[in-house]
């Protein structure tokens, strides 16, 4: 029989405490090791038999996420239960299990994490770490198992689970209806498709809150024509993170059934080389009739995303917001943690920020500068995908997705990163789900006001 052996996480002024309640020797014992209950910090407590339990740090931090390096830290042969602490088991089950998240699809023999016993888990934390690692897993999967084909797929199977309908647009009538998205998936022998999600909350009345969401799903990224460097592509498969962690977004709206309506669309295509490749200096014509010049092949997330706003617009949700692996100039400005929002309504810029900053799921807002929209100006066409100037390049990006956007429509635009470039507790490496709990935080708020 497994062992059950105890965790007893603490803030720094709850270590005179724990040592009182602990035994002479093992209180000795981590005195030695100069335990604090700094932030993340785990210690093994020794015990006749060897191993009796152990001592995590929680710092002064509040974010849940602090639970996530128990899973790497702890043996995997006892299982583990959790003490009550200065804490609540949503939040230790919430950052424990996005800790012990692994993509092990393709390994043999994956490495089992460790377990906790006795959770009394929420259906909001399950719902929540279920979206997200679904939104991972297809971030993580290796982009010759991973198309535009399988990204819509994953959707269909999500919206079956809820009775969402879903229409799959591809061929003729994707070119007809999203004519800029099918120009940058015309390089593929994968041919592009998008999927638009439509479902409304089992309590939603007629005039409930409607929002509208479109994800960008480049399942890899070359360049074009304008070829990135090697280094540069090597993580290219996260480049359908906005779509991914979207429809995570809409997997748990809807298994939450929050009353709201919903639309999402997704644009799933991959950037690649051939004699049908888009080139530079090829001009566009979106579905709105705007011409588009191709400043250059890589800047195609923007192509993608902007024919669907255009009819996600048209439909007057209460708010549009897009998530994309945009621009490198958003993880310049503000590294890779911190997904940049831009916004052209308050309120729903503040319900986000205020979410993010309640969920530990954290944005920042950087400006739409209306001084920069002249440097899209193009001399052949109406507006330009990218500026000639090497400055403020996630202003410039937005703006371009902005002339899609009426002005009267509450619209959000998220630049992510999508990406974690080494383990942290709470982030494995590889594939992450940023911004995922912000957003269904802020819709679930928004959806009681």
């Amino acid at each position: 029989m497994v062992s059950v052996l105890p965790v007893y996480a603490v803030r720094p002024d709850g270590v005179p405490d724990l040592f009182s309640r602990l035994g002479d020797v093992q209180a000795a014992f981590l005195r030695e090791q100069n335990f604090a209950g700094a932030e993340g910090v785990v210690s093994l407590l020794p015990g006749p038999q060897g191993v009796a339990g152990a001592v995590l740090g929680l710092g002064l931090s509040k974010d849940p996420l602090v639970f996530g390096g128990l899973s790497a830290a702890l043996p995997i042969n006892f299982l583990w239960r959790l003490e009550p602490g200065p804490f609540t088991a949503a939040e230790a089950e919430l950052g424990f299990r996005l800790g012990a998240y692994r993509f092990t699809r393709l390994k043999t023999s994956p490495k089992k994490p460790a377990q906790l016993c006795d959770t009394a888990c929420t259906e909001a934390v399950t719902t929540l770490v279920d979206a997200m690692f679904m939104a991972r897993d297809l971030i993580n999967t290796p982009p010759n198992l991973l198309g535009p084909a399988e990204l819509v797929e994953q959707a269909a199977l999500v919206a079956q689970r809820f009775g969402a309908q879903l229409e799959r647009i591809n061929g003729p009538a994707l070119a007809a209806r999203f004519p800029v998205l099918h120009a940058v998936g015309a390089g593929s022998d994968r041919p592009p498709e998008a999927a638009v999600l439509s479902w409304a909350g089992s309590k939603a009345p007629a005039d409930a809150k409607f929002i509208s969401l479109c994800g960008k799903g480049v399942c890899f990224d070359t360049g074009g024509y304008d070829l990135k460097p090697s280094a540069a592509m090597l993580k290219m498969k996260k480049d359908m993170g906005g779509a991914a962690i979207l429809l995570g977004v809409a997997q748990a709206v809807m298994a939450l059934d929050l009353p709201v309506r919903l639309e999402v669309r997704l644009g799933c295509v991959e950037n690649s080389i051939s004699g049908h490749a888009m080139r530079p200096s090829d001009v566009l014509r979106s579905v709105t009739g705007t011409t588009i010049e191709v400043g250059n092949t890589d800047a195609e997330g923007r192509l993608v995303l902007c024919d669907l706003l255009a009819e996600a617009a048209a439909a007057s949700p209460d708010w549009l917001i897009d998530a994309a692996t945009l621009t490198g100039a958003a993880r310049v400005a503000l590294g890779p943690d911190l997904p940049a929002l831009f916004c052209s309504d308050d309120a729903l810029a503040s319900a986000l920020l205020k979410a993010g900053s309640s969920v530990h799921d954290p944005l920042w807002r950087l400006p739409l500068f209306d001084g920069y929209r002249p440097w899209l100006d193009s001399p052949v066409a109406d507006i330009n995908t990218v500026s000639a100037k090497p400055f403020a390049g996630a202003i410039v990006a937005a703006l371009f997705l902005q002339r899609f956007v009426p002005q009267q429509i509450a619209w959000a635009h998220i630049d992510v990163y999508a990406w974690n470039d080494s383990t942290r507790p709470g982030r494995p490496e590889g594939g992450e789900a940023q911004s995922l709990r912000a957003i269904v935080q802020a819709i679930s708020e928004f959806a009681q006001s």
